[in-house]
C-alpha cells in the first residue's frame, strides 16, 4: 500500500473520492482506532452521499462515518481513523443508482 496526502492506496490510481472508487471498481474501506473495519460497496454508497447532497472526497467524508461499537462504549460518534480503496470484497451494501443516474454522472466526471 502508499500513502500519499494522508489517503491510503493499494493500486497505481490516487482515488480522492467515493465516485472514484466506484468508477474505477473499488471497495470504499473505513477503520476505525479500534480496528473494526467496513467496506463499503461504493456505487450505492456514492449514492446515497450524493442523494444527501454531501460531498464525497475522502477527506470530509470521513465526518460522515462513526463506529456504533465505540460509539456505544463511549457515549458520543468516533470517527474512523482512515479512508481508503482496497480489493477486498464488500460486507456493506446500500441501494445502488439506477443506470441512467449513474450514466449521467460518469459523463460529468469525464466533461
Amino acid at each position: 500500500m502508499q500513502t500519499r496526502d494522508g489517503i491510503t492506496h493499494d493500486h497505481d490510481r490516487q482515488t480522492t473520492s467515493i465516485f472514484e472508487a466506484a468508477h474505477w471498481g473499488y471497495t470504499v474501506k473505513v477503520e476505525c482506532r479500534c480496528r473494526r473495519v467496513g467496506l463499503f460497496e461504493p456505487h450505492g454508497l456514492w449514492w446515497k452521499f450524493h442523494r444527501k447532497g454531501w460531498t464525497d472526497d475522502f477527506r470530509d467524508a470521513v465526518r460522515c462515518f462513526y463506529c456504533t461499537s465505540c460509539s456505544k462504549r463511549y457515549g458520543r460518534k468516533v470517527r474512523p481513523v482512515s479512508i481508503e480503496t482496497t480489493r477486498q470484497p464488500l460486507r456493506i451494501k446500500f441501494p445502488p443508482p439506477d443506470e441512467r443516474e449513474w450514466k449521467k454522472a460518469v459523463s460529468r466526471h469525464r466533461g
